[in-house]
Parts: C-alpha cells; structure tokens; sequence
C-alpha cells in the first residue's frame, strides 16, 4: 500500500509539474525536453530563424496557453502565457485566423459559436484578467471575409452564476 501511494504522489506530481513546462529553461532545454515535459503542441507555426512557435492551451478548465519558441537546432528560446490582455491587444480588426492563433493559440472548440443572421464566427478562451478574475475573451470574425470583425471581454462572475467567488482560481 505504501508502495503504491508513493506511486501515486509521484504521477500527480509529474503530471502538475507539466501544466506549464516546469523544469524547462530558454538557453538549455531542447525539443526532446519540451516534447517528454509538455507533451504533443495543439498547434506549431515554422518562424523566420527556423525554428518554431508551439502552442500548449490548457483549457477549458485551465486559464492559460503556454507559447515555446525553438531555434533551428531545437533550443528553447522562450515560453510565456499568451492568454492575458498584453496579447489580446494585439489583435487587430482585418486579421485571419490564422493570425489570431499564432498570437494567442487555439481556442476550446465546443465554445466556437457561429451566427447565420450576423455571418459571425465567435471563438472562445477562458483567462484570468488583472483583477486576478476568471473571464471570457471572444474573437469575432466575419465569416465570409474569414477576417477579425472585433473583440470582447467580460468577467465569469458577470455571467455565469457558478464563477460567483472563484477568484482563488487566479491567485497569482
């Protein structure tokens, strides 16, 4: 019994430790550390230097996508947050989708919403904002053009009566 709780502590904590690359240092950690610690990237774009841009979401339950950027030879060169309103900034209306998701990653699909009448694609992800709350940021993108149209926020607790009092959940 002793044996297998100590087993068990061990795989919780290995599989926490992954959540947000734990472990892993710019300068020193390679794609084969990124790869057994984060696991397979949702999505991956090649950059000019030749390496790439991977994208770790880890929601919906989680408030965070986890951005790595590699050199040529594989060595990590940073890995950040991208779900927080410095990089939501950056979106601007006339943008692809693509575009979008190279900035801030993929958004939790069952939460994709499209409106006939407004021919409007609306994507989802859940975040924690500055005032260390749960919230919602949408992107919304003129189907038709297949283009940014705008963009909106709004706090959990404003619309979802069970995110009353979850601040914990972004504690910082």
């Amino acid at each position: 019994m002793k044996a297998f709780l100590t087993l068990l502590l061990v795989t919780l904590f290995a599989g926490c430790a992954s959540y947000d690359g734990r472990g892993l240092q710019p300068g020193v950690s390679r794609s084969e550390d990124i790869q057994e610690i984060m696991g397979t990237p949702a999505m991956h774009w090649p950059l000019l230097n030749g390496g790439e841009r991977l994208a770790y979401p880890r929601g919906p339950a989680g408030f965070h996508t986890f951005m790595l950027e590699t050199d040529k030879s594989g060595v990590l060169l940073s890995k950040e947050n991208v779900l927080q309103p410095k990089h939501f900034a950056r979106l601007r209306e006339g943008m692809t989708q693509d575009e979008v998701l190279r900035i801030i990653g993929p958004p939790y699909a069952p939460w994709t919403i499209y409106f006939e009448a407004r021919d409007e694609l609306v994507w989802e992800w859940r975040y924690c904002d500055d005032w260390s709350e749960p919230a919602r940021f949408n992107v919304l993108f003129d189907q038709s053009k297949g283009t940014l149209r705008t963009t909106m926020s709004r706090p959990e607790s404003g619309a979802l009566p069970f995110a009353r009092n979850r601040r914990e959940w972004c504690g910082r």
